[in-house]
């Protein structure tokens, strides 16, 4: 029996020549206007409780590219753009399956640049990549090597809000496979004073990497708001000054995370996170700014996927379950336990606990619960109201 490899994605910082970076902004811009496009045609039928599909907005791209208005749309490389109507027709489909909100336009300045090329749209020969319809091959950093033999499936174009340059890369790896299994297990309580609280009694501290850079932001925000509205010079220097601050933040939230999620994925087999509903919580006006700065979301959906590809198991513990508050020791649970208690002691059996470290434990007693028992089997220990302590995650990325 062979085993599927798995694609990633691999990517990388490029330098475009001044007529690359020309046509690649054309290309990005005709990418959103036919998906704007297409989007408003099918939601015209859709008032109308009519349906249109890829190959009808697909039909409707060749008589546009045949009007005068719409003629600039020959300019650029077709792939791209029928790219944009495979990317609006899986945004119904998920819309449709109820796993999204209706598909929404995309802005000149808030949307995400970039175009996709199928290999029709590419050639990649001896590490040189040249994009349909431009000159020369692009300038890649290359930070680290494709897999051996590898040969991209698609290749993605970005621009960020710094204006840097991005090309991202889709190839099997065969290197990534099931790691060997072990016994390890591990319960982790997410928070804010510390990051991660594992069962074990480690603690990882939050590195707070908003609040490190928050005075520079502040002032190249002030700076902004100084300028007056419109594309002038000063002021989009100002608002990269900005972009650059924020990507600074975020490439180092994702750097830390990927090294944890790793080292988690690389030394456990079974691993129970809480299910937490971060978007109802940074609701709460006082906490957003530290909720988000810690990225609880990204750590669980960079956890999953990694799971997925090394053979390991993630289960997620229902946000309901009262992991802070149950003595972990007895089974004891305490009526009350306010955020400001961070140790508290057991009536029942006298215990000292840690708060994160009792949760942790408890996260990771009731997550082996269904491990053991099996997925959808209702573990032994349950709280009023009837509901679940655990259920099965299923990996939201195929692998």
């Amino acid at each position: 029996m062979t085993t599927k490899c798995v694609k990633r994605a691999f990517k990388y910082r490029f330098h475009p020549t001044d007529a690359q970076a020309a046509e690649l902004s054309r290309t990005f811009g005709c990418v959103r206007k036919v998906y704007n496009l297409a989007l408003a045609a099918r939601t015209e039928a859709w008032a109308r409780q009519e349906r249109i599909n890829y190959n009808a907005t697909s039909a409707m791209l060749t008589a546009w590219k045949k009007t005068e208005e719409l003629a600039y749309l020959n300019d650029v490389s077709s792939v791209p753009l029928q790219q944009s109507l495979r990317h609006l027709q899986a945004a119904f489909t998920h819309f449709f399956g109820k796993r999204a909100k209706y598909p929404r336009f995309k802005s000149r300045k808030n949307s995400r640049k970039s175009a996709e090329y199928t290999t029709s749209g590419f050639r990649f020969r001896d590490g040189e990549l040249t994009l349909a319809k431009m000159t020369g091959s692009l300038d890649i950093v290359w930070s680290r090597p494709l897999p051996e033999g590898a040969t991209p499936s698609t290749v993605t174009v970005s621009q960020d809000a710094a204006g840097r340059w991005f090309v991202s890369l889709l190839c099997e790896d065969p290197e990534v496979k099931p790691l060997p299994a072990t016994d390890a297990a591990v319960g982790i309580d997410v928070g804010l004073d510390h990051l991660l609280t594992l069962s074990t009694g480690e603690k990882i501290a939050n590195p707070r990497h908003e609040r490190r850079d928050r005075t520079r932001l502040a002032r190249a925000q002030r700076n902004l708001a100084k300028k007056a509205e419109g594309d002038g010079a000063n002021r989009r220097k100002a608002r990269i000054k900005v972009a650059k601050i924020y990507v600074r933040i975020t490439d180092r939230r994702r750097d830390n995370l990927h090294k944890l999620t790793t080292r988690l994925v690389r030394e456990n087999q079974t691993i129970v996170i809480e299910d937490l509903t971060v978007r109802n919580m940074i609701r709460n006006h006082t906490l957003a700014r530290a909720i988000s700065d810690a990225s609880w979301s990204e750590f669980r959906s960079m956890l999953e996927y990694k799971a997925a590809w090394y053979g390991r198991e993630v289960i997620a513990v229902d946000r309901f379950f009262p992991s802070s508050k149950l003595c972990s020791a007895c089974g004891a649970l305490a009526e009350r336990m306010p955020l400001h208690v961070r140790t508290w002691t057991c009536d029942g059996c006298g215990t000292v606990h840690d708060r994160d470290v009792n949760a942790a434990e408890n996260l990771l007693a009731a997550g082996l619960a269904v491990s053991v028992c099996g997925a959808g089997v209702r573990p032994q220990r349950s709280f009023p109201g009837g509901r679940s302590a655990v259920k099965q995650k299923t990996p939201r990325r195929e692998p």
